[in-house]
């Protein structure tokens, strides 16, 4: 069995440097996917890959290549439940983990949601990130990174 890898949807993400360093501490791979914007690496375990613009072109990508036991780091829920279907790992970057039994509900309150702002019932507002966020995050990378390594042996 391959050695599960990381994915990170990284146009919007917030916690690139932080999966970077929880990748460099378990010997992970991981891979930033945008449309650009991602400064390179030098380190051979820090791959970016840049995909052409267009509004599903990173999850694509991310779901064409994610197997089960990777790592998906991701805010957009519909690719949350793409890869889950692939038996991924997935991890918002707040440190919610998606699931099966998740899922369904994170897809019918994003719908919700944008009804309401259609309607101009809700504003949109989203939460702003905060220390505790990013605390949360690190946490839950690293567990669920050892998780993943302790899978395969």
């Amino acid at each position: 069995m391959n050695p599960p890898q990381i994915y990170v949807d990284a146009d919007a993400c917030p916690v690139k440097n932080e999966a970077i360093k929880v990748a460099e501490r378990l010997g992970m791979v991981i891979t930033l996917v945008s449309n650009g914007g991602v400064r390179p690496s030098r380190d051979p375990m820090v791959r970016i890959i840049v995909v052409p613009q267009g509004a599903d072109a990173a999850d694509d990508w991310i779901v064409a290549q994610a197997k089960p036991n990777d790592i998906v780091l991701t805010a957009d829920i519909p690719l949350a439940g793409r890869v889950l279907a692939n038996q991924c790992h997935v991890l918002g970057f707040t440190g919610k983990l998606f699931t099966e039994a998740s899922i369904g509900m994170a897809l019918a309150m994003r719908d919700l949601n944008q009804h309401l702002r259609e309607t101009g019932e809700s504003r949109g507002l989203n939460a702003s990130f905060r220390p505790a966020d990013r605390s949360a995050f690190l946490s839950a990378l690293d567990t669920l990174g050892r998780k993943a390594l302790i899978s395969i042996k």
